[in-house]
């Protein structure tokens, strides 16, 4: 008898093998929101060295690096190995109406803080409206001649 090749079949075992094997959740985990007048990122990042951290602002690109490093001898017999280790990187497009020059980074607890305010051009502003009388006296106010 034949065995019969299922191609989907094959893709699908092959799909599930590489989901067993690929984290379901980036290396660097982002959580972003609005704070008043600046927006908040805020990246975990456990057993990160703070020495490692590397944080630039390029063509409105932001580019966070960091390493985690393995304290495991050379010679040790891995069980298991589910925590990531290497340098990770995560990249964030802003967009306009930022203040790039204060950006401010904090790092505590394995969680990485980047505050991005909003830059004071692009602030909404509330524009008083001159208001005097009627017409015709805004019309008189012109005619007459400045006093100096």
């Amino acid at each position: 008898m034949a065995t019969r090749f299922d191609p989907f079949r094959e893709m699908d075992d092959w799909l599930a093998t590489m989901r067993r094997q690929a984290p379901t959740v980036p290396g660097m985990p982002l959580d972003l929101y609005r704070e008043g007048e600046s927006y908040v990122a805020r990246i975990d990042m456990p057993g990160v060295d703070p020495a490692s951290i590397d944080v630039d602002v390029e063509d409105r690109t932001l580019t966070v690096r960091a390493e985690r490093r393995t304290e495991v001898p050379q010679d040790a017999q891995w069980l298991s190995h589910e925590r990531p280790t290497g340098t990770f990187a995560r990249q964030l497009s802003l967009g306009n109406g930022l203040a790039l020059d204060r950006i401010e980074a904090g790092y505590a607890d394995g969680v990485l803080t980047l505050t991005i305010p909003v830059a004071e051009e692009a602030r909404p502003r509330k524009i008083e409206v001159a208001h005097s009388g009627n017409r015709a006296e805004v019309e008189q106010r012109k005619q007459e001649p400045a006093v100096a």
